[in-house]
């Protein structure tokens, strides 16, 4: 099992958009990178992010985005996923995701990658669509 540290998760952003990094950003950074390796322990996966923070300007530039998506406030995690094994065992353990305090958008939506975040959607489902 491998676990991702904030590095991996900040993916150099800190330095190339300090003036985005905020210590609110920071905080929530840390706290995510907490839970995701709480879901990590919990399933026994290797973690790799496919996508930490983003500021702004690079969420806008990345292609389906979602426009007021948390990964700008450093509230979601998307790990690389190409076989979907971590997108099924969240599917059949949501007690894990509940219990952890995480959320997964739909794999339906997220080829290759899962989706998770540490704030409900406006949905409050424990896995939603976008």
């Amino acid at each position: 099992m491998r676990l991702i540290n904030i590095h991996e998760y900040l993916m150099g952003r800190d330095q190339s958009y300090a003036a985005d990094y905020t210590a609110e950003v920071a905080a929530n950074a840390q706290r995510t990178v907490e839970h995701i390796n709480a879901f990590l322990q919990a399933g026994g996966f290797d973690g790799h992010v496919n996508s930490g923070w983003r500021p702004p300007s690079v969420n806008g530039a990345t292609k389906g985005a979602a426009p007021h998506s948390k990964h700008m406030q450093a509230l979601a995690c998307d790990l690389l996923d190409p076989g979907g094994l971590i997108d099924r065992w969240c599917l059949e353990h949501p007690e894990v995701l509940e219990r952890i305090g995480l959320w997964q958008e739909s794999p339906g939506s997220t080829p290759g990658w899962c989706h998770l975040q540490i704030l409900p959607p406006v949905s409050g489902h424990r896995v939603f669509i976008p």
